[in-house]
This record gives C-alpha cells, structure tokens and sequence, in this order.
C-alpha cells in the first residue's frame, strides 16, 4: 500500500515561502545598497551587539531566540565576512562576541532597514481584508487556552 506524501499538501509551506520571498528581498535591497556578504539572518544579531556590547554566543542565542547551533553557524559566517570576532570570556569554556569596525558601520543602516521594514509591513497589513497581526494575536491566544502539543494529541487519535 502506498501512502500520500502529506508534506504536499501544508499550510506551513506556503506560508514558509512567503518568509523566504520576504527575506529574499531583504537581500536583493542588501545587493542593490552595495551590502555585500551580509544576510537578513544577521541583521537583529548585529543591532543587539551594537546595542548590548560583546556577548557569548549563548547570550546572543537567547537576545535574538535562535538555539545556540544556530547562533554558532550565524557567528561563524559573519566572521567569515568580516562583522565580527571572538575574543577570550571570563572563563575557559566561553567566547565573547563583538562587532568589528566594519559590523559596526553596518549597524545604522540595519537598523534603518528595520524600521522600514516594519513600516512596510504595517502598510502591508493595513491594505489586507484582515489583518494579519490580528489573526497571529487570536491564535496565539487560542493556544494558550488549548496548547498546539493537545490538538495535534487529539488529531492523532
């Protein structure tokens, strides 16, 4: 017997797509100032720097609530670009991470393109039938009624 492949057919996929597209044109705006090396994934590990000083990559994990792997690839690839560098911390076992010159004069402009991404995004929602923001704030409270871990529970019943 053969079975449907259910990955096919998620909700989760379109809307994945729609980040990545979203993030796709962070890039290309990125491309078209002349940002070379930089990614959207590093933009909000760039502005906590600038704006809370050298931090372990645990530290900064959790300021931008990625898990540590993922915080430690992100750290790898903007050293490798030059954003920042790693010194000694306070004991043997940790690394402090701190912007480079060239990281820091990134940071206005990153923080530049954050508002206006925001601001977009708002004018976004705001040409919407209904808002999205609206629909995020309604299912998260309607999870915290009944956590997501119970429905699928029950759907797997």
């Amino acid at each position: 017997m053969t079975s449907i492949d259910p990955t096919r057919e998620s909700w989760l996929v379109p809307l994945k797509a729609l980040l990545a597209d979203m993030d796709g044109a962070i890039a290309e705006l990125y491309a078209r100032r002349g940002i070379a090396g930089v990614r959207p994934r590093f933009s909000m590990a760039l502005i906590r720097l600038h704006h809370r000083g050298p931090l372990s990559v645990k530290e900064l994990a959790a300021e931008v609530d990625v898990t540590h792997s993922a915080m430690s690839q992100t750290v790898s690839a903007m050293r490798r670009e030059g954003l920042v560098e790693s010194t000694p911390g306070p004991d043997a076992r940790t690394r402090l991470v701190a912007l480079t010159a060239k990281g820091a004069d990134l940071v206005p402009f990153l923080e530049a393109e954050w508002r206006a991404t925001e601001a977009a995004v708002a004018q976004l929602d705001g040409e919407l039938p209904y808002r999205v923001t609206q629909v995020i704030a309604d299912m998260a409270a309607a999870l915290r009624e009944r956590p997501f871990v119970d429905r699928i529970s029950e759907q797997l019943r």
